[in-house]
């Protein structure tokens, strides 16, 4: 589990920060989630916080285990609800009541790999929600996500962060912000980009 310190620290970052860390790390595809996007932000216009993970199966399926109750009551204070549903499933699996009882359990967002519907009613209520539009098909890389991962979500996409690379990541994303500060500055002098990437990001 991520300390505090570290967990604070990386609340500081963007998605795009902390998938620029991810890539560095070799985490695969950067901790991305290609294709969820932000689609009824709250009042902080993101969402930050440990998965609460729920893998959805067809009613069909009956060799399923039983949950002990309804999933969105298994939301926690100040976590994240991630939902992967079932390829091949033309129905939403949240809606507006889900996110009603979602917030007043504490939960931050959630973040679905499929369908959602009543966006006007997340929107009213401030309960951020991150999904793939019309989906017919799951994102489309195979990064699985943990319960306890770090989610990221924000207006330029979902990123999830492994527990044991927090303090890594916030690391490098300080780095990296130090170093996009010099860059700033030395651009609105008229710098060229070629050269300040080479000088101080040491890339070619």
């Amino acid at each position: 589990m991520a300390s505090a310190r570290a967990m604070q620290g990386l609340r500081r970052f963007t998605s795009c920060d902390i998938g620029d860390a991810l890539v560095k790390l070799k985490y695969p595809y950067g901790g991305f989630l290609d294709g969820i996007k932000m689609f009824s932000p709250g009042a902080s216009g993101r969402i930050f916080g440990p998965a609460v993970t729920v893998q959805m199966v067809a009613m069909s399926d009956t060799s399923a285990p039983k949950l002990d109750k309804h999933f969105v009551d298994h939301n926690e204070d100040g976590s994240v609800m991630y939902i992967q549903q079932p390829k091949d499933v033309p129905s939403a699996c949240w809606g507006g009541l889900m996110s009603t009882r979602a917030k007043w359990l504490g939960a931050q967002g959630v973040v679905i790999d499929g369908r959602m519907r009543d966006i006007s009613e997340h929107r009213e209520m401030e309960f951020p929600a991150s999904w793939i539009p019309l989906a017919t098909n799951c994102f489309k890389n195979d990064l699985w996500i943990n319960p306890g991962d770090i989610m990221v979500a924000d207006e330029d996409g979902v990123v999830v962060t492994p527990p044991s690379l927090v303090e890594q990541v916030v690391a490098l994303c300080q780095e990296r912000a130090e170093i996009d500060e010099k860059m700033f500055t030395e651009l609105r002098k008229g710098a060229a980009m070629g050269p300040l990437i080479k000088s101080l990001r040491n890339e070619k």
